[in-house]
């Protein structure tokens, strides 16, 4: 059943074949490749890794599109640990409502912890990449190590249920709201 997950100002869906043009084209892109695991620009091995994708268990890998469906971004759910995920390959164009990083976040972890039932999640940001390990800072997640390239985060449902009334604005609805 393709997943589907319905936003303010986006939405996000499960990946298709028919994205594996746009997702390599972000994915080379120099100005957002920057913090990433490299990617071959090999248009099959993209259709390849999409096409492995759709037959994993545990991995959610989503298109973020507009609400008139044009493509704008990607971000995946993986490395899934008992009741602890990972989230990432979250990627999105410069001509994306600004907003779009918000959302897509918000939407992640709305969809993680509370139809997927996860109580906690882990993810590495790039050393450099401080924008966005400022943008996860303010979520409320912590800093649990380092290695000379990555930071390693982990943040729980109860923090994301602590500053969650703050961005109830930015989803269409918060499931079970304080």
């Amino acid at each position: 059943m393709e997943k589907f997950i319905s936003g303010i100002n986006i939405n996000l869906r499960d990946v298709k074949v028919s994205d594996a043009e746009f997702i390599l084209a972000l994915r080379t892109n120099e100005d957002k490749n920057k913090f990433l695991h490299k990617t071959d620009n090999d248009l099959n091995k993209q259709i390849d890794y999409i096409n492995a994708y759709k037959e994993k268990i545990n991995e959610w890998y989503f298109l973020i599109e507009t609400k008139d469906k044009k493509q704008i971004g990607t971000i995946r759910i993986y490395d899934v640990i008992g009741d602890d995920f990972c989230w990432g390959s979250w990627l999105i164009t410069n001509e994306a409502l600004i907003t779009a990083a918000l959302e897509s976040a918000l939407l992640i972890y709305e969809y993680a912890f509370y139809t997927l039932g996860f109580n906690r999640v882990h993810f590495d940001v790039r050393k450099g990449n401080e924008k966005v390990a400022a943008f996860h800072k303010s979520f409320g997640a912590k800093i649990m190590k380092e290695s000379d390239t990555d930071y390693f985060f982990t943040y729980s449902k109860e923090d994301y249920e602590f500053i969650r009334p703050k961005y109830c604005k930015f989803l269409k609805y918060c499931v079970n709201s304080k």
